[in-house]
């Protein structure tokens, strides 16, 4: 009997030795094969660059572009007046007015500081289209260079639109193409509210700057890489002082890499 299970430990040992050799310690599967070893996982990219992964780091995992330009407004004749160059805070920008009504486009709000020193958010410092009697644009560029939309550039704003108003993007490209984008901001009639949106989430279509309307097919590409400016557009005119219909806009920024110099 002594020998019977020493012989059966024996072959036992054996097998189990076998079945290291051959796959690398794998246990058999419910067939009988021998499982083979799953090969070393790749590294693991996250980001457009590819720069983060086993071992690895960068400073923006998810290469998220720094703030290229915000645009703000203020109120040097502390009452609502046509807006005009002068009313952007950033020196570093070029604001433009487009429409056939551009020039009813309103800088409006008081821009009063409570006592602890905030802006009161009842009426801040803001471009607003309710006099105007055509669709409008306002767009802003960088007077040393363009700006890089691909990747994860985004936009964000801070506003209010009423009534069927509806805000949406505008971008004119280097070579003189403007576009309008179809992401729209509404229905925040009652208080100024922020978003911020990516880019690439973005279909355009082209824009007939000189009448304010979309023209023609989607685009199949669009080159983002070289964009001269970069605004917003109102297609409604609006209502009038009250509640009818209009967008407000306090603030713009846009987050992108720096294009090539102007």
């Amino acid at each position: 009997m002594k020998r019977l299970i020493c012989t059966a430990a024996a072959v036992a040992a054996l097998v189990a030795t076998s079945f290291a050799q051959e796959g690398n310690g794998a246990p058999p599967d419910y067939k009988g094969q021998l499982q083979p070893d799953k090969p070393a996982a790749p590294d693991a990219v996250l980001g457009e660059r590819g720069c983060i992964g086993p071992g690895r780091t960068c400073p923006s995992p998810i290469d998220r572009p720094s703030l290229f330009f915000k645009a703000e407004f203020k109120q040097p004749a502390g009452k609502e007046h046509p807006a005009a160059p002068g009313d952007v805070i950033n020196p570093n920008l070029i604001v433009r007015f487009y429409g056939p009504d551009a020039k009813n486009i309103q800088v409006a709000g008081t821009d009063v500081v409570g006592g602890e020193g905030n802006v009161s958010w009842l009426d801040p410092s803001r471009i607003w289209t309710g006099l105007t009697n055509s669709a409008t644009a306002v767009t802003f560029a960088d007077k040393e260079r363009y700006v890089d939309l691909t990747r994860r550039a985004r936009i964000g704003w801070t506003g209010r639109a009423s009534g069927f108003h509806v805000l949406r993007p505008v971008i004119k490209l280097a070579d003189g193409t403007y576009l309008m984008g179809d992401h729209g901001f509404s229905g925040t009639q009652h208080d100024y509210t922020h978003e911020e949106f990516v880019i690439k989430d973005i279909n355009w279509r082209r824009l007939d700057i000189t009448r304010m309307v979309t023209v023609g097919e989607w685009p199949t590409s669009v080159d983002l890489t070289q964009v001269d400016e970069v605004g917003f557009g109102d297609l409604l005119p609006g209502s009038g002082h009250g509640e009818g219909g209009f967008v407000a806009v306090v603030d713009m920024s846009v987050w992108a890499q720096p294009g090539k110099r102007r």
